[in-house]
């Protein structure tokens, strides 16, 4: 009980409490030691079986993170020159990042707006917000931006140093501010989800925040209803998880998208992610997300099994995006569609063209390569492939996908 209460306090205050120590110290790195420490201290304190849990777990460990925070800034000698700032006239700081809700009424949304700040670094913010606001690991984070953990680590020290330098205040943006971190904003809210849906079981840590990626891009169009990005990014999510009830067989291996049975798809989100998507398309001309939303409203366009897949479709989409936003996903993504509509051996050298090397911890990529060259009888290499994938700690149901894959191969 004790793990299950602090796993879930962990995930849906722990960006709270970092952003709020962050605000009070001016440093970022302290709020990490600190809330770090408070989590160990919650690890002995409440118990296995939860006997001693707080009345507010999350209210306990942000005052336990606070004194950490002055016990580690006695340790480091230098308290005198650190010491925090006598508190302002209310609202303070902490209070406006903790409980204001009159400009942004989403406390995590707040939270991603105050860490994308201009100061940082535009390749750097995505990944520090996520960092800090989303929990994510270094390794989790290095994987979704396709590089590695020590270029990442620097990224994320630079970009620590920088909000330091600048003398950022953590105050939450007024509106006039929203249009410079939008780009960093909506990078972050897609890379959350994504760590949720490459989940199909929804037994991950990072489960969670597919349900409050709806809410949070709900309440973003409402903030930003002229915004046709924005738009598209609520109107993908919707289209991606109204397909989650179709993800799992009766095994509870992973299905295919190809292979899912649209009958089981919501209808209710597949409608709502309509009218996001007419209301994107009525603003704006195809743009990156604008087409990666249209691949996902064309396969939520299958009623049956019975309905042909739109790969057509599917990789005449992928080749305009690729033309707007040439980078290894969307090139790995359109592979998949290309052998689909032409042949195997020409999506992977499609494949073979990216950087392996780059891509040598993304799953996907293993995942694709191992299936492409089985299609080619190149059965050795694609074991080996498919070996690499496992290694990479797939979801449970990822894993049972591609081990029955695997075990089909080497027995043919």
């Amino acid at each position: 009980m004790r793990t299950a209460v602090l796993d879930e306090t962990f995930r849906a205050a722990g960006g709270r409490i970092r952003a709020a120590l962050a605000a009070r110290y001016r440093d970022l790195d302290l709020a990490e030691e600190a809330f770090a420490e408070s989590c160990l201290k919650a690890v002995k304190v409440w118990g296995e079986e939860g006997q001693n849990l707080p009345r507010d777990p999350a209210a306990w460990l942000y005052r336990v993170a606070e004194r950490a925070a002055l016990d580690i800034l006695r340790r480091r000698r230098t308290r005198a020159d650190n010491r925090p700032d006598e508190p302002d006239p209310e609202p303070t700081v902490e209070d406006r990042l903790t409980s204001d809700d009159a400009v942004i009424p989403d406390e995590r949304l707040k939270l991603i707006f105050v860490c994308c700040h201009p100061a940082v670094a535009a390749d750097s913010r995505a990944a520090l917000t996520l960092k800090m606001v989303c929990g994510l690991s270094t390794e989790e984070v290095a994987r979704a931006f396709l590089v590695s953990e020590t270029t990442l680590a620097q990224r994320l020290v630079r970009a620590k140093r920088k909000i330091a330098e600048a003398g950022v205040s953590f105050e939450v943006p007024g509106p006039e501010h929203w249009a410079e971190r939008l780009a960093a904003v909506l990078s972050t809210l897609e890379v959350a989800y994504a760590k949720a849906h490459e989940d199909a079981a929804g037994s991950s840590r990072h489960a969670g925040f597919a349900s409050e990626m709806l809410e949070v891009t709900a309440l973003l169009t409402e903030m930003l209803p002229q915004e046709a990005e924005v738009l598209a990014l609520a109107a993908t999510i919707r289209f991606a998880e109204a397909r989650r009830p179709a993800r799992l067989d009766a095994e509870g291996v992973m299905v295919p998208l190809a292979e899912q049975d649209p009958a089981l798809w919501s209808r209710p989100l597949i409608e709502e992610a309509r009218r996001y998507c007419g209301r994107a398309l009525g603003i704006s001309g195809p743009g990156p997300r604008i087409l990666q939303m249209m691949i996902h409203a064309l396969w939520c366009g299958r009623k049956s099994l019975a309905d042909p897949p739109p790969w057509k479709a599917v990789l005449a989409a992928y080749d305009i995006l690729v033309e707007l936003r040439d980078d290894a996903i969307i090139r790995i993504n359109r592979a998949v569609a290309l052998a689909e509509v032409k042949d195997a051996e020409e999506a992977l050298a499609e494949l073979d063209g990216l950087d392996a090397d780059a891509l040598s911890e993304f799953l996907p990529f293993h995942a694709a390569r191992a299936d492409l060259l089985a299609r080619q009888g190149r059965v050795a290499e694609a074991l080996q492939a498919y070996d690499r994938a496992l290694v990479l700690s797939p979801g449970e149901a990822e894993r049972r996908f591609l081990e029955r894959r695997r075990e089909v191969l080497a027995a043919s």
